[in-house]
């Protein structure tokens, strides 16, 4: 999503801000009648009218307000004002963000008297009372309680969410989806937690803890230290949800294609991550280098190490794979061998299957994650667009190709092709893809099964992120991940607990399965 200039907020900006309280909730979400909804999550405020309603992810009233407002007066004739005044432009009470109905996009311009900017800092004066005014109750609260945390009902009886939100920092909720889930990988996350925190200065600031804000201009940043302090604060059950500026600036700094506010794709994220994380790490920070502490840590073998270029890291241990690419020649019948890195699998939807939208719409069969696997590993003939040079023939011929996984992760990352391109735009592909919770088998996509172990091939599933919109310039993403045994739900800076019936039902962009433990000898009888 890109941002841009509208005329519509000259036109439909007012001065609003007297009118606002702190106690901000929908209209229609927190009065009668109750049966609505009693959701006051994701408040968006009016600018024309200073009425507030939840956003589209929650119920969605916001936009009804403003279709409401385009319905066109009967029985007489609307004045030029009238016209003109359509309760299109709202502001989101958490982040700021200004929003265009009629340009369907985020906007950047004020008015003249800046009354946008003024209605903003109203917001933000509002939340900083609140939060002064609250933390006393807070602090009186958490000394009365052994529990630092949330309480919530859980078949009866009262245990403790510990699980802590991420604030969206401006269209960052691809960011937040992929570190919640990211988060709740334990061999990866406990790793990064017990990494010693790294001190990014010298001289009279030595042996404090420093943090980044996007207004620095320190060259010295790292992200893995970045990472680690935001790992760290998602699980300490604090009631606030954490801000991850410090690391959002570090990826200003070190990945350009994610600078600015604009909507970005989550797998891309993920992937430029984890790259810059295992070269970090490779190469060390200070000259220290980190991979020292991968040696020493037993549950990380030289065995579950897998890079083929380089030396490993925790990225590579834990996310890292062989991909065998084997390519014939149907003239010479030659065959092609090359091994690849495997730190997630890219799948197709399968075509026949692109109608299906939903779990329990009934035209045609369901699509599979076998169905999406299957796709990726058959004997494919490659078309007269991609013909292989066969250095036998010594010229481009027809060929096959066909992919086989030498080796597994531990943590088998798999990546739905939801976005394709069209003669001139990229549209989602909003098929329905069934996909278990417990025991994925990948033995039959291994290149050499008989060598495995009867469990070593296969895994849980340990979080989901979830693209929800029409397209990758925009939309939102929340991610589902399981901690302890139970689901919790991420968007951004809420977090609640849900059920594995729910987890099934979402329509899957990124999926985390995590290799299963072979039991001991007691634990089988």
């Amino acid at each position: 999503m890109t941002f841009c200039g509208c005329s519509a907020v000259n036109v439909n900006s007012r001065d609003i801000s007297a009118g606002l309280g702190w106690e901000l909730g929908c209209a229609v979400c927190v009065s009668p009648p109750w049966d609505v909804c009693r959701s006051n999550k994701s408040p968006w405020v009016c600018l024309t009218c200073s009425s507030v309603h939840c956003g589209r992810y929650v119920n969605g009233h916001a936009k009804k307000h403003y279709e409401d407002a385009q319905i066109p007066m009967t029985n007489h004739k609307k004045t030029e004002k009238q016209e003109k005044v359509q309760h299109t432009v709202c502001m989101d009470c958490s982040s700021y963000s200004t929003y265009c109905y009629r340009c369907d996009d985020f906007v950047v311009n004020d008015t003249k008297l800046g009354l946008v900017q003024k209605v903003r800092e109203h917001l933000q004066n509002l939340e900083n009372s609140a939060f002064t005014s609250d933390r006393h109750r807070k602090r009186k609260l958490l000394e009365n309680s052994s529990l630092n945390s949330k309480l919530l009902k859980v078949n009866g009886s009262t245990t403790a969410l510990c699980a802590t939100g991420l604030r969206n920092l401006g269209n960052t909720c691809f960011m937040n989806a992929i570190l919640q889930s990211l988060s709740n990988i334990q061999q990866f996350c406990c790793y990064f937690k017990e990494l010693p925190a790294v001190e990014l200065r010298n001289g009279k600031t030595a042996g404090r803890r420093t943090y980044h804000t996007r207004s620095q201009g320190d060259n010295n940043v790292s992200l893995v230290e970045e990472f680690r302090k935001t790992l760290c604060a998602l699980w300490q059950g604090s009631q606030t949800a954490f801000s991850p500026e410090s690391l959002f600036y570090v990826v200003w700094k070190i990945m350009p294609n994610f600078r600015g506010y604009q909507q970005q794709d989550a797998h891309e994220f993920m992937r430029y991550l984890l790259d810059h994380l295992h070269l970090e790490l490779q190469g060390g920070f200070n000259g220290v280098s980190r991979s020292v502490i991968l040696q020493e840590n037993s549950s990380l073998t030289a065995s579950s190490k897998c890079c083929i270029n380089g030396a490993s890291t925790v990225v590579t241990a834990i996310f890292g794979g062989i991909l065998q690419n084997e390519v014939n020649c149907l003239i010479c019948r030659k065959t092609n061998l090359k091994f690849d890195p495997l730190r997630y699998l890219s799948l197709d939807i399968p075509s026949q299957f692109r109608n299906k939208r939903t779990k329990n719409q009934e035209n045609g069969p369901m699509c599979t994650l076998r169905d999406c696997l299957r796709s990726f590993t058959d004997l494919e003939e490659l078309d007269e667009t991609e013909l292989y040079m066969c250095h036998k023939c010594k010229k481009k011929q027809k060929s096959t190709k066909k992919f086989w996984i030498q080796k597994l992760p531990k943590v088998l990352c798999l990546h739905l092709k939801r976005f394709h391109w069209t003669a001139y735009l990229r549209n989602k592909v909003d098929t329905y893809v069934e996909f278990p919770l417990r025991g994925l088998d990948m033995k039959c996509y291994l290149l050499e099964p008989e060598n495995s172990g009867p469990e070593s091939c296969l895994y849980d599933l340990a979080a989901v992120v979830v693209h929800h919109g029409s397209g990758v310039g925009s939309g939102h993403y929340t991610a589902y991940a399981a901690h302890e045994g139970r689901w919790f739900h991420f968007n951004d800076s809420t977090v609640t607990l849900t059920d594995e019936e729910t987890v099934v039902k979402a329509k899957a962009y990124i999926l985390f399965y995590v290799e299963r433990q072979a039991k001991s000898g007691s634990d089988k009888l």
